[in-house]
């Protein structure tokens, strides 16, 4: 587990670009936090590193997006559900690295100890963030 205290969103950019270039097609990044905290901004900053030019907003309302980036990226919001049972999401895992937002509503679905999970809380200021990154029990 690594600790992160952040500063500013160009600090977390800096971190997820950092992360993209450890992570490959097949595996799982959870990312927790609170509305608002920088899970989507974290997606939109790995994706800038893999070239994406394009606009990145959450999925909260179409709950799946796709990146034809190297590797190619599934990125999921699944806060407006109550269980993502019945979506076909697990089908994707091998194919993309998957990002998913409000991991809980399918943690019958992904494996927890094989996924990695990132956590981001607010800090002291307007802009600084905690983040927390854990990796899958396989890489510890």
């Amino acid at each position: 587990m690594n600790v992160f205290e952040i500063a500013s969103e160009a600090e977390l950019a800096e971190l997820a670009q950092r992360y993209i270039h450890e992570w490959r097609v097949g595996d799982i990044v959870a990312l927790e936090g609170s509305l608002g905290a920088g899970k989507t901004t974290f997606v939109r900053a790995c994706l800038r590193a893999c070239g994406y030019e394009g606009a990145v907003r959450s999925p909260t309302f179409n709950l799946i997006q796709t990146f034809p980036t190297t590797p190619p990226i599934l990125h999921s919001d699944l806060y407006r559900v109550s269980s993502a049972n019945g979506l076909g999401l697990e089908d994707e895992f091998a194919e993309h690295l998957t990002f998913i937002e409000w991991p809980d509503r399918m943690a019958d679905l992904i494996p927890a100890d094989d996924c990695w999970w990132v956590h981001i809380e607010f800090g002291h200021s307007p802009d600084s963030r905690t983040v927390t990154v854990t990796p899958p029990v396989s890489s510890r």
